[in-house]
Parts: structure tokens; C-alpha cells; sequence
């Protein structure tokens, strides 16, 4: 969540980050108001609360008709009191839901609009030429079928559209792929984590998807536990409501873990394949660090991502999310775009977020600076979306028997093979 007294000082800047967002900004007039009526009600309690305590010291020296009046009064101030401290819960409370509505502060260098209005920041290798080399490339799944790594039919009969099976060497690619970018982020110093998939209420609506993204989001309603869609949740609810050093920051964990996604309103969109799906497994990188180190660590967790993929030979580019299609939680997002040629576009593979304090005002994650305990900053970087990064090495890669080239980076993990080669035409 933002910071309060930011609001206070600043109501403006909010207003317009709501706006750039699409979202509501009169959202934010009505949190001033819940937030002057949480205050002044606070004050009248308080005042109430010395009134009834002043009074509780005169009745037992009183007698009379003077111990009676001021009885009499006693009775009016409990009710009195009763009634302030029930204000000022309720005003809490109004204030408290209204700002979990507001997203955070968009950074002012995020370009303004929608999905489409993102901009190229660089672009990374040249896609191939099939032409020139005298063959139409094949899509992931037709590639998938021949080598025998990819079965969506039986996925679609044993649990519905946009379910999948990694088969044979599909299966050996994914481990693979897990394999090399845990190893990569290991090298980089992140620490490795296998995550639930199952979280509290509290640790998802903490990192913001219980708003905008809620749609989402599968609930198992009986237990009341919420499926991730991305270990960014538990990495981020790891060090909820702790107070950490700050001479233990940054710290730096790797999460892997399967994540589930309604896709809500996608339908008709990316149906074919397993570019979009319900259920995939992704590598997360993830970092608490000082606020004013944050914008740094945004920069290098790109590099890492572009390390990645340059190391698994795609062409790519790099673009600045724009302000309408940023998370609630996020101020600044970067998209790792790798080219897919049987689409003929760059499709998104990795993204990272810079939260900056947001996540952990919700969380209640600090840090102990000297004699100071602030909030700390949040951020989070996908090394590797399994499903996806199958389909643009797939589609990449392949050679015109239909067999695909292995990246020399994944090769000790697929026992040295060079090629996957079709077992089916």
C-alpha cells in the first residue's frame, strides 16, 4: 500500500497515478476523508477516554446529591466513550479498505496508456530468415507432437481447454530449463526455494492480487487458501510481519513452483498450444533491499533476465511496460519479449517489477536501519516461465527435418544432447 502521509501531502500525485493506471481516482478523495474522520475521531476518543479517567478520581471522594450527578455523568461519558471508540474502528476500517484499493505509485518515467503503448527499450538478435533457408518453420505444438514432447489433447480430456502434458523429452526439456536457471540465479547469489502453492488470504491480497488481478485467481473456498499464480506470493510473504537488519540486505531467493491462472477473459486468445495455459511451472527471482537501492536492483534483475535469455539463443526486446498494463503493485515493470515466428511478433517471456515499499507496508516486512525501523523494498523478476520458453525455443530452434537444436546452455542437463530429434511424422 502507499504511504499515508504521502497521500496527505501529496493527494495529486496519487490522483494521477490512479489516473495513468485507468483506475478510480475518486477512490482518493474518499480515503482523505475516511482518514480526517479515523483521526478526528481518534482525538475525540482520547479526550473522552481523559475526561472518564479525571472523573473516576473525583466520585470517590464525593457524596450526595455531588456523588450522584457526577455518577450520572459517568454513565453519560461511558456511552459517550463506547461510541467514539466505535467511530473511530469503523473509520479504520473504511480507511484501511480504501487504500488496499489504490495501486502504487506509478514511476514517472512509465510511458502513459495501454497494452499497446509500451516502448522498445533494445532489441537483442535478429530472428532467422526460414525463407532464405528454404523452409516454412512449424509451430510449437506440430513440433511438440513430432518429437513426442507435448500432448494437449489428453490434457483437454483428463482436465479441460488450456491443460497440457510434458511428455518424453518435453518433460526432460523443462527440467532442463529449471535446472540451468536455478543454476544461473545460484551463480548470481540468489538462494534457492521450492514454495507453496497453497497461501493465506492475507499473503495474496498482501502482494496485491486480490484487486485488479482477482479474476485470476483460483480460491479453493472451503479451506479458504488461495493457488499462486507465481512464487513472487509465498518469496514475498516469506518475511511477512519480521523486521530484518540492514546489514543482511539484499537478500535474494529463487523460487520454483507450479502456478495456476484462471485466465479469465482470454478466451478465443492464445488457445492453440501451450503458450497460455492454466497450470505451468516458472522460476522467480525475487529481492528485499533498501528503497534507495531499488531502482539498481530493477536494472540488474533485467540483466539477469537478458543474460538468460541470451544464453538459451533468442532474439529479443526489451520494453517499458506502460502505466494501464502495470500490476496494482508495481511502479515500474520491464518485458522480456522473445521473438515467435510462426506468429511473426515478440511475445512476452520474462517481466520484473520494482515495488518498492508497497508489498511490505501490506506485509509488515522492515528493515532495522541504525535506530530506525522502516519499510524496505520489494522487488520481483520471472527467470524462466516453463511452458512459454518451450514454445520459443521450439519454434526457434528447429531445423527443416523438424528435429531442434539445444542451446549449448542446456545440453549438460539433457546428457549432452545436441539435438531432440522427431519420433513420430
Amino acid at each position: 500500500m502507499i504511504d499515508l502521509r504521502l497521500l496527505r501531502e501529496d493527494p495529486d500525485r496519487v490522483r494521477a497515478s490512479q489516473r495513468a493506471r485507468g483506475e478510480d481516482v475518486d477512490v482518493v478523495d474518499a480515503l482523505l476523508s475516511a482518514d480526517e474522520r479515523r483521526r478526528s475521531s481518534s482525538v475525540r476518543f482520547d479526550e473522552l477516554r481523559s475526561e472518564q479517567k479525571a472523573l473516576g478520581k473525583l466520585i470517590p471522594k464525593a457524596a450526595g446529591d455531588e456523588k450522584a450527578a457526577l455518577l450520572k455523568k459517568a454513565g453519560e461519558l461511558s456511552a459517550a466513550v463506547k461510541a467514539a471508540d466505535a467511530e473511530q474502528d469503523e473509520a479504520a476500517a473504511e480507511a484501511q479498505h480504501l487504500l488496499l484499493r489504490i495501486g502504487n505509485l506509478v514511476h514517472p518515467d512509465v510511458p502513459l496508456g495501454g497494452e499497446d503503448d509500451f516502448v522498445v527499450l533494445e532489441t537483442a538478435g535478429s530472428p532467422r530468415d526460414f525463407a532464405a533457408e528454404g523452409f516454412e518453420p512449424k509451430d510449437h505444438l506440430e513440433l511438440g507432437q513430432l518429437l513426442g514432447a507435448i500432448d494437449v489433447e489428453r490434457g483437454a480430456k483428463v482436465s479441460g481447454s488450456r491443460f497440457y502434458y510434458l511428455t518424453g523429452v518435453g518433460a526432460l526439456l523443462e527440467l532442463a530449463l529449471v535446472n540451468a536457471a536455478i543454476a544461473q540465479a545460484t551463480a548470481a547469489g540468489f538462494t534457492p526455494m521450492l514454495t507453496p502453492a497453497l497461501v493465506k488470504p492475507r499473503a495474496m491480497e498482501g502482494t496485491g492480487f486480490l484487486g485488479q488481478a482477482a479474476q485470476d485467481v483460483y480460491h479453493l473456498e472451503k479451506d479458504d487458501f488461495y493457488l499462486v499464480g507465481t512464487s513472487e506470493v509465498p518469496l514475498a510473504a516469506y518475511h511477512m510481519d519480521e523486521i530484518i537488519d540492514a546489514d543482511q540486505l539484499p537478500l535474494r531467493y529463487a523460487g520454483f513452483s507450479p502456478c495456476f491462472r484462471r485466465e479469465a477473459g482470454t478466451y478465443g486468445k492464445d488457445t492453440r498450444g501451450i503458450f497460455r495455459v492454466h497450470q505451468f511451472d516458472k522460476v522467480e527471482m525475487f529481492s528485499y533491499i533498501a528503497p534507495e537501492d531499488a531502482e539498481a536492483e530493477h536494472a540488474r534483475l533485467l540483466e539477469w533476465e537478458k543474460q538468460w535469455l541470451t544464453s538459451l539463443e533468442l532474439p529479443f526486446q526489451v520494453i517499458d511496460t506502460a502505466t494501464g498494463d502495470l500490476g496494482s503493485s508495481a511502479s515500474r515493470k520491464f518485458d522480456c519479449e522473445a521473438w515467435i515466428p510462426t506468429q511473426g511478433k515478440y511475445r512476452e517471456l520474462t517481466s520484473t517489477s520494482n515495488c518498492n515499499e508497497f508489498q511490505a507496508r501490506r506485509l509488515s516486512v522492515r528493515m532495522r536501519d541504525g535506530k530506525n525501523v522502516r519499510p524496505l523494498a520489494t522487488l520481483n523478476g520471472t527467470l524462466c516461465a516453463v511452458p512459454r520458453t518451450i514454445v520459443a525455443l521450439l519454434e526457434n530452434h528447429q531445423q527443416a527435418d523438424g528435429s531442434v537444436r539445444v542451446p549449448e546452455v542446456l545440453r549438460p542437463y539433457l546428457g549432452g544432447r545436441e539435438v531432440l530429434e522427431p519420433v513420430a511424422k
